[in-house]
């Protein structure tokens, strides 16, 4: 599952479908992402008049969508099936943006390729498997869990202490608005550590500054692989 790029940033209701599965992380990938202009053949840049997309490539095009005047944007669940509507409803003043792999199973022309704002594009995406079928992996680094700080003053910052002064790195820390409250906010986040030991003595530190403590996973932090 995606949950966040380097140009869009987060993806916040992945961040609250999580919350609310019954799934478990167990590993997470970094893919380098290029967004192609798609449209049926025959169609050209100036037959265009819409484009449709999943709203995070939009966000991640959005320097070329705006240089093009007058073009109507529509956000769609997926991009691929953006680029699958776009053949099969045979448009003439469409298009998609979606990857190559998706004009070749669509029977799409790549009307203008890499057409993303940033070429240093990645997508973070997250491995999971229902909890009964995850097991311990092996060399664990890594961990993402959610929770709510008590109602005391200073409460997450007490806990953003306690994480920094036991050695564990907080490479994201993301709120996420509780539904039904007044302004009141979850926090995901993200540590990496040394060694599980490390991570665990933590986790009881900060247990009495929080609340509703979820741990969605212990895995091996994913690679960027420069380009």
């Amino acid at each position: 599952m995606a949950i966040e790029n380097s140009i869009a940033g987060s993806i916040l209701p992945n961040y609250s479908l999580l919350q609310k599965s019954n799934l478990v992380i167990i590993g997470e990938v970094y893919l380098h992402i290029r967004q192609q202009l798609l449209a049926n053949h025959g169609v050209n840049l100036e037959d265009i008049r819409e484009v449709h997309s999943h709203p995070m490539a939009l966000l991640q095009c959005m320097d070329y969508l705006e240089s093009q005047a007058g073009w109507k944007l529509l956000e769609t669940e997926d991009t691929a099936l953006s680029a699958k509507h776009i053949g099969q409803r045979h448009h003439k003043h469409a298009a998609a943006i979606a990857s190559k792999l998706a004009a070749e199973l669509y029977n799409l022309n790549v009307l203008v390729p890499n057409i993303h704002t940033m070429k240093n594009n990645f997508t973070r995406f997250l491995v999971l498997v229902r909890k009964e079928n995850a097991h311990p992996v092996a060399d664990a680094n890594k961990a993402s869990l959610n929770f709510i700080t008590n109602h005391t003053r200073g409460s997450l910052a007490k806990v953003l202490t306690t994480i920094a002064e036991g050695g564990i790195n907080l490479s994201k820390l993301q709120s996420v608005p509780i539904p039904g409250s007044d302004f009141m906010y979850s926090f995901h986040a993200d540590m990496e550590f040394e060694h599980l030991d490390q991570f665990t003595g933590i986790m009881e530190e900060i247990r009495p500054h929080t609340q509703n403590v979820k741990l969605f996973g212990v895995y091996k932090r994913g690679i960027i692989k420069k380009l």
